[in-house]
C-alpha cells in the first residue's frame, strides 16, 4: 500500500481499514501500566447504538456545526468548550462506519455537549480551502481544538473504540497540545518530570498516520518516536511498547525502508504476539501494518521471516475467529494475513484453506450487515478481501450487487474498475471508471473521480484520444472558477490530470489537444483574480510536465 491505511486518500480509494463497529463507555484516566478500569455506576448509559437510530438521527442529536466553521470557533471559545472537528465525505467507507457506530453511541452524543462538534465534509462550499487551513487530507480525520483555537489532538479513529473514547475525554480534560506535550517529553530535568501518566498515554495514542506534520515531520517520525519510548516512565511500560511499535511501524513505512535482520526485533515482536490481550489492545498496530512491520525487520524468505509470519498469523486468527469484534476488524484480520502471504509470494495462490475462510467470512458480513451506513463499510473490506485473495468474481458479485443499495454506487464501481484492471480486462476498466464518474456527486468528487477517469485512459488505453480528449475537457469544464477550488485535495486531483497529460502527450504525440485542454484551463484561470494565492495554482496545474503529485 503506498499510502494511510486508516484514511481515504485520493490514491488510495479502494485500500480503506475500518474502525470498530463497537464503542465501549467513558473510561476513567488511568496510567498505561494498568488494564481499562470499568465506569462508575454514575457515568454515562453503556455505549449502545440509539434505538432505532438512523444517521440522520444522531446527527440531530449531536448539534453539528456545518455552515461557518470561524462561527463555531467563535461558540467555542464564547462557551469555554473544546471544538471538534470531524473531515469526512459522504461516500468514504470509514466515515459511514464513523456515522453509524460513533455518532450514534449514546456515550459520544453525551460527550458532544461538552464541545462544539464541526462537521465539515469535503464536497461543501470552500470545504477544500479549509482543509487546508486544518491540514487535513485524508477522510476521516478528527481534531480537537482549544477553546481558543489551538489543536490539542488529533484522534485515531483505526483503534479500538474504548480507546478512541478515552483519548477524547484525556484531550478534553487535559487541553494541552500533543505539540507542546512531545516538545516537554523530549526535554530533560524537571519538565520532562512533571508529565503525567496521561501526556504519555496522549503522545502514545495520537493519530501519526494523520498528522500531516503538524507536529512532527515524517522524516523524523521514527527517530523521535523510538526516542519517546525510551524516555516514557518505566512504570508505564505498555505505553514504551506501544510508542516502540510506532517507531517500527514510522521506520518500515519510510521512502527508502528496506527489508533488514533485525533479530532484536523480532524477539521483541513474538511474545507481544503471543499476549491476545495485548494484541487486542493495539489491534491497529499488529492488523493494519503487519506487513510492513514484517517486511521490514525480516529479509526475504528467510527463517526469521517464517517464524515471525507464523506467530503473527496466529495472533490474527484469534482475532478473526474473536466473536467480540466487529464485522469489520475480523475482515481486517484476514486482510493482514493475506497480506503476510504475500510477502514473499506477491503473485502466488493463496492458500486453499485461507481462501475458503474468506469466502465464508465475506459472505457472513454481507448477510449479517444490515445498516446502509455500516455496509458501506463492510461491503469495500469485503470486497477488497476477496480482490486481495485472488477472487475476482466474488468480489465483482459482491460489489455489484450493492450497487443497487448503496447510497453513494459510484464508489463501489471503483472498485469494479479496480478488479477489472488487475483482471486485465481495460475495456471494462475504463467503462467502470467511466460510470463512476458520471454517477458522482459533490464538486470536490467528481473532481476526484474524474481525474481517475482520466488516469486509467491514458494508461489502459492511450490511444483513444477523442475520449480522454473528452473526459480531461469534462473535468475541466465543471470547475468552479472560484479560489476556493483550487486547495487541498482538488489542487492534487489537478495536478495527478496533469501529469497525465503530459505523460500521454510524450514525445508530442498529442500535442494539439493537450494545447486545446491547456486553453480551456487557461479560460478558467482568467476568472480568478490575479492577486489572489489560488491564481498561480489554477496557472499552473494543468501544464504538461508542471507536476509532480
Amino acid at each position: 500500500m503506498t499510502a494511510s491505511r486508516t484514511v481515504v486518500t485520493e490514491s488510495t480509494l479502494m485500500k480503506i481499514p475500518l474502525l470498530a463497529a463497537a464503542l465501549v463507555s467513558q473510561l476513567l484516566l488511568i496510567a498505561c501500566s494498568k488494564a481499562p478500569e470499568a465506569p462508575p455506576a454514575a457515568a454515562v448509559s453503556r455505549a449502545e447504538p440509539v434505538a432505532a437510530a438512523t444517521l440522520a438521527t444522531a446527527e440531530h442529536a449531536i448539534a453539528w456545526e456545518a455552515s461557518d466553521v470561524d462561527a463555531a470557533f467563535a461558540k467555542a471559545k464564547a462557551e469555554s468548550k473544546p471544538l471538534f472537528l470531524y473531515w469526512g465525505a459522504v461516500w468514504c467507507p470509514p466515515c459511514n462506519e464513523v456515522k453509524a457506530n460513533l455518532f450514534t453511541r449514546q456515550d459520544f452524543i453525551a460527550r458532544s455537549r461538552n464541545f462544539v462538534p464541526v462537521y465539515l465534509d469535503g464536497d461543501a462550499k470552500g470545504a477544500q480551502k479549509l482543509g487546508a487551513r486544518f491540514n487535513v487530507s485524508g477522510y476521516p480525520t478528527m481534531v480537537l481544538f482549544t477553546p481558543e483555537g489551538h489543536e490539542i489532538t488529533r484522534l485515531p479513529g483505526e483503534v479500538e473504540p474504548d480507546r478512541y473514547m478515552q483519548v477524547l475525554a484525556l484531550g478534553m480534560n487535559g487541553a494541552r497540545p500533543v505539540k507542546e506535550t512531545l516538545t516537554t517529553a523530549l526535554a530533560t530535568g524537571a519538565a520532562h518530570a512533571k508529565l503525567r501518566p496521561e501526556d504519555w498515554r496522549m503522545l502514545a495514542w495520537y493519530s501519526w498516520e494523520t498528522d500531516e506534520s503538524q507536529v512532527l515531520p515524517a522524516k523524523e517520525r521514527p527517530a523521535t518516536l523510538q526516542r519517546l519510548a525510551k524516555a516514557c516512565p518505566a512504570d508505564q511500560p505498555q505505553l514504551a511498547t506501544r510508542l516502540s511499535l510506532q517507531a517500527m511501524v514510522a521506520a518500515a513505512k519510510a521512502k527508502d525502508a528496506k527489508p533488514r535482520n533485525d533479530k532484536a526485533a523480532v524477539d521483541r515482536l513474538l511474545p507481544l504476539l503471543a499476549d491476545p490481550a495485548f494484541v487486542r489492545e493495539n489491534f491497529d498496530v499488529f492488523v493494519y501494518y503487519a506487513d510492513d512491520i514484517a517486511g521490514y525487520v525480516t529479509l526475504p524468505k528467510s527463517a526469521e521471516r517464517a517464524r515471525l509470519v507464523d506467530a503473527w498469523n496466529a495472533a490474527l486468527e484469534r482475532s478473526a475467529a474473536d466473536p467480540g469484534l466487529s464485522q469489520q476488524d475480523r475482515l481486517t484480520a484476514m486482510t493482514a494475513q493475506v497480506a503476510l502471504a504475500k510477502l514473499d509470494a506477491p503473485k502466488g495462490p493463496m492458500p486453499d484453506a485461507l481462501q475458503k475462510r474468506i469466502r465464508d467470512e465475506a459472505a457472513r458480513a454481507d448477510r449479517e450487515t444490515s445498516d446502509p451506513y455500516a455496509r458501506q463499510a463492510v461491503i469495500s473490506d469485503a470486497a477488497e478481501l476477496l480482490a486481495d485473495a485472488g477472487l475476482f468474481a466474488e468480489s465483482d458479485a459482491l460489489l455489484t450487487a450493492e450497487l443497487s443499495r448503496s447510497h453513494s454506487p459510484y464508489y463501489f464501481m471503483l472498485g469494479l474498475a479496480d478488479n477489472a484492471k488487475k483482471r486485465g480486462d481495460k475495456v471494462a476498466a475504463v467503462d467502470w471508471a467511466e460510470k463512476a464518474y458520471a454517477a458522482s456527486k459533490g464538486p470536490a468528487t467528481r473532481l476526484q473521480w474524474g481525474s481517475k477517469y482520466v488516469a486509467l485512459l491514458v494508461e489502459l488505453t492511450p490511444q483513444d484520444a477523442a475520449r480522454i480528449e473528452k473526459a480531461a475537457a469534462q473535468v475541466i469544464g465543471e470547475l468552479e472558477a472560484t479560489p476556493e477550488t483550487f486547495y487541498e485535495r482538488n489542487q492534487r486531483a489537478l495536478e495527478r490530470v496533469g501529469k497525465n497529460l503530459a505523460k500521454w502527450n510524450r514525445g508530442n504525440a498529442h500535442t494539439d489537444a493537450v494545447r486545446r485542454l491547456t486553453a480551456d484551463m487557461a479560460g478558467v484561470c482568467a476568472k480568478v483574480p490575479v492577486a489572489d494565492p489560488a491564481r498561480a495554482t489554477c496557472d499552473r496545474v494543468l501544464k504538461p510536465g508542471a507536476a509532480n503529485a
